[in-house]
């Protein structure tokens, strides 16, 4: 009886506030009965409402164009291809450039949460797939380089490279040093303290002279070897090939006459030429106009005036050189170590006492 009694009080509150046509009844069943469809037509409508203002606000997660956006997880981008809405890009460029990036962020976001996680101290991590998007490259391909004469040879003989090591084990001082360079195993022949000298040898025969020379002419001959690979390569590949050793030397030559000839005083002028010699092409004297700009001028005379206030060159050595302690005529402490073999002015004062004292006797 309480609880039908409190229900009914209840109900009948609700009917006020709601200012619904009700019927007394005394059945509180029956007052249910005539209160719920007005009810629950009246939360229905209030929760459309609060639904449609929550969907204006919250955007979709699902992002639905005419043409769908291409993503690539791998590489992190997505690329739109819809055409660009004119009226709403003039109308409101910023809100529409905004749009746009909402929408391929909201593509990308959704695709990395599809991906398998693995857990791991720091959170859920994700695995990105290989990218699907082919970058072009800035360069073109590399041909492939035309195999060298050695590399015909051995392909023709079934001869396989071998790399050698670059460290190789030394008997004598048992450890492991260089197979080149300095102090290096090929020079082995050039410092050891004792070789072989053949029968027939001079008498002048230097062992590691020999030796040496020998390692520099197959340091050569590889060098040789290597320029006609390149030009070979050169010729074969169509492009234009490196001047040879003896072009540059030649130029090199030519170089060092044409400054010759022009160290005189009348810059090879008036000498005399060979035969057959070409007339140099070198930088003619330029001369000062006789009129300039007085900006121009001042500037030549302030460098000129900026000359002769600094110090000489030799006057500031031997200013230097005194307060060092020194003279400009002898350098007194070179002396001393000269006279003293390198003992020291001590040694040499103790030296110069004793044969004073032999003089006495």
């Amino acid at each position: 009886m309480d609880e039908h009694k409190r229900d009914r009080e209840f109900m009948h509150e609700r009917l006020a506030d709601y200012r619904s046509p009700h019927v007394h009844c005394p059945c509180s069943s029956h007052l249910v009965r005539c209160f719920l469809p007005p009810l629950r037509r009246r939360i229905a409508m209030d929760v459309s409402d609060i639904l449609a203002a929550h969907e204006a606000k919250q955007k979709a997660v699902t992002v639905e164009k005419e043409i769908p956006l291409e993503v690539d997880t791998g590489f992190l981008t997505v690329t739109d291809l819809n055409p660009v809405d004119a009226e709403t890009y003039e109308a409101d460029l910023e809100d529409y450039l905004m749009s746009t990036a909402r929408d391929g962020v909201q593509t990308l976001i959704a695709s990395l949460f599809s991906l398998p996680t693995t857990s791991s101290p720091d959170g859920p991590l994700a695995q990105l797939p290989a990218p699907t998007t082919q970058l072009p490259r800035a360069k073109p391909l590399p041909k492939p380089k035309p195999p060298t004469k050695w590399e015909k040879f051995a392909k023709a003989k079934g001869i396989q490279k071998k790399r050698r090591d670059k460290k190789v084990w030394d008997e004598e001082k048992q450890e492991w040093v260089d197979r080149w360079g300095w102090k290096g195993k090929n020079k082995q022949k050039e410092t050891q303290w004792l070789t072989e000298v053949p029968a027939n040898a001079d008498i002048d025969h230097d062992p590691a002279k020999v030796a040496r020379d020998a390692r520099k002419a197959r340091v050569a001959k590889n060098e040789r070897q290597h320029q006609q690979n390149l030009a070979r390569a050169a010729q074969a590949t169509g492009s234009t090939p490196a001047a040879p050793p003896t072009t540059l030397r030649k130029k090199q030559i030519d170089r060092t006459l044409a400054v010759t000839r022009t160290s005189t005083a009348s810059m090879g002028k008036f000498d005399r030429t060979l035969e057959g010699e070409k007339k140099l092409k070198g930088v003619k004297r330029k001369f000062e106009p006789t009129e300039m700009p007085a900006a121009s001028e001042k500037s030549h005379n302030l460098a000129i005036l900026a000359k002769l206030d600094k110090e000489p060159a030799a006057k500031k050595s031997r200013r230097t050189t005194q307060e060092s302690g020194g003279s400009d005529v002898l350098n007194v402490r070179k002396a001393i170590r000269s006279a003293s073999k390198g003992k020291g002015s001590a040694a040499l004062a103790r030296e110069g006492g004793k044969k004073g004292k032999k003089g006495k006797r």
